[in-house]
């Protein structure tokens, strides 16, 4: 079950990741056109981009949760630990900040955007970015605890040395 659930975390948050940052670099690049171009764009983004997301997201939420589990009691349960909560912070700042913000842009008017489309944008991009960097760290985190060995964890050395100061 491990090796499943290590499979959909790393492919999903592999996605996850890819589809942010492409994301990324098209909002970088629109940042030199007029609120009509924003807008239009935009618009095509929140189309089906946000299905993506959560086709993507949430089978590496829930895919890390498991592997969190099930690697509780080895040597990578830090990687995996640190790639959940990246994750759940992800989701955190999409339900805080992008989705409010993307939901106001469905009801944009490219022929008029709001005066303040600029703010809005710069608020929506660097919450993006945010979680972009955050995505991307936790697919590392998922890709490193792939490649360390699962030595299970028995005791701690503490134990260990007290262990053997009783035998002697």
């Amino acid at each position: 079950m491990t090796k499943y659930a290590r499979f959909v975390s790393l492919v999903c948050a592999g996605l996850f990741a890819g589809f942010l940052t492409s994301v990324l670099v098209l909002e970088l690049s629109l940042r030199g056109f007029d609120s009509t171009v924003y807008t239009q764009v935009r618009l095509v983004e929140l189309d089906s981009l946000d299905k993506l997301a959560v086709a993507t997201l949430l089978p590496a939420l829930i895919a890390t949760a498991v592997l969190v589990y099930q690697t509780y009691r080895t040597d990578t349960r830090w990687s995996t630990v640190a790639a959940l909560a990246l994750l759940v912070f992800v989701l955190g700042l999409t339900l805080i900040v992008n989705l409010p913000i993307n939901s106001d842009q469905l009801h944009w008017n490219a022929e008029s955007p709001p005066s303040n489309w600029s703010d809005i944008r710069d608020r929506w991009q660097i919450a993006h970015a945010v979680r972009t960097v955050a995505a991307v760290l936790a697919f590392a985190f998922l890709a490193l605890a792939a490649s360390l060995p699962r030595a299970r964890r028995t005791s701690s050395p503490n134990t260990s040395a007290r262990r053997d100061r009783l035998r002697a």
